[in-house]
């Protein structure tokens, strides 16, 4: 058996246990956006093999610029080869991490009195920073959403038809109790996708988050939110499910391979012919039909694992393609469960934005209750 680049789940690892909530709460927030700046080098890029060779053989340690050790560009199939993040630089964020660290300056903002999340109270700021600060890919839907904006389209109209899930409640954890409050932020939060597909996917890992904040492992979670949710979103989840046992047997294909998690997310949604130079890996793209069984898919193989954040996180980076909309989900499961101490030193300490992140995620309210009353 390999492998020198895919590392196989162990379901025996002792785990660390008595995460206090607001280690829980702040782990799930920083997972995210630790996660998402791992991501950076490498995001669009969809040739597994070539972010392997470019990382000297071996996964990810460190953050890294867009298309570090790779030219400076990364693949996008569809869009072509590029700098798709030219403001951004190692330690940095990508779009996703972007749209988080935005939220969670509004919540900051509204965090005294508490009061419910609103897309009009936040498209202000979100107008401002795109006009002044946004170094980051700005997609489609973003694109279009302004231009809505601009043209006086309301707010409960605002949004394209793009499937892809992007996450961005994720401080949200830090400032709602209730699970359908942390819902209705999930998909409010994502004011520039009207899909139904990917609004699930972020009500489905707010869920889920919600649950493993209270205590609940992560496959328990899945499975119960996905049976709760049914359809689609009960559909991908279980896909991932299958699919991480079987890349675990030792007597299938796929846990020979070399690049099993690449060929893992790819085998889980279509290859999809737009006329481009080759079709689109969509198991590995941003439509929900792959980011959702990718996420779920890297929770699993890892969460039981001693440093299973950690490895989840880099193991995502080393796939490519969106690998960071993937990131935000696994990084806010995977950092509710481990607690944010599972986080390595080393990224804590050269994250562009972590000290002013932990400043602001203190005012919220939720995670300043709960710290005044745990011991």
């Amino acid at each position: 058996m390999l492998t020198n680049f895919s590392t196989k789940p162990v379901y025996n690892i002792k785990i660390m246990s008595n995460i206090k909530k607001s280690e829980a709460i702040k782990g799930a927030f920083f997972g995210a956006v630790v996660a998402d700046a791992l991501c950076l080098g490498s995001h669009y890029e969809y040739d597994a093999q070539k972010i392997y060779e470019a990382y000297g053989k071996k996964s990810i340690e460190k953050f890294m610029s867009p298309g570090e050790m790779m030219g400076g560009q990364t693949h996008g199939i569809g869009w072509g080869e590029r700098n798709y993040h030219p403001g951004k630089k190692a330690g940095g964020t990508t779009d996703y991490g972007d749209y988080n660290i935005l939220v969670l300056e509004h919540l900051a903002e509204i965090a005294d009195p508490p009061r419910p999340f609103s897309v009009a109270e936040l498209i202000p700021h979100w107008m401002n920073r795109l006009e002044q600060s946004w170094g980051s890919w700005i997609c489609t839907m973003t694109q279009e959403t302004y231009a809505q904006v601009k043209q006086g389209v309301p707010t409960e109209h605002l949004g394209g038809i793009s499937n892809a899930m992007a996450i961005r409640h994720v401080a949200a954890h830090a400032y709602y109790e209730s699970e359908e409050e942390l819902v209705d932020v999930a998909r409010k939060s994502m004011f520039t996708h009207r899909d139904a597909h990917a609004l699930g996917g972020g009500e489905f890992f707010a869920r889920v988050t919600h649950q493993v904040i209270h205590g609940m492992k992560p496959r328990k979670a899945i499975e119960e939110v996905a049976a709760q949710m049914g359809g689609f979103i009960k559909e991908k989840a279980l896909q991932a499910i299958a699919k991480v046992e079987e890349e675990a047997d030792p007597n299938s294909a796929l846990f020979k391979e070399a690049f099993s998690d690449d060929l893992a997310l790819t085998s889980m949604a279509r290859l999809w012919d737009v006329g481009r130079s080759e079709p689109i890996k969509v198991g590995k793209a941003s439509p929900t039909e792959g980011t959702l069984p990718g996420a779920v898919f890297f929770i699993l193989k890892y969460a039981e694992q001693e440093e299973g954040l950690k490895g989840a996180m880099q193991a995502n980076a080393m796939v490519g393609g969106d690998n960071a909309s993937r990131s935000i989900a696994i990084g806010m499961v995977l950092g509710a469960y481990k607690g944010v101490k599972a986080i390595p030193s080393e990224w804590k300490e050269t994250l562009d934005q972590w000290t002013y992140c932990e400043n602001l995620l203190k005012k919220l309210p939720l995670l300043r209750k709960v710290t005044s009353n745990e011991p």
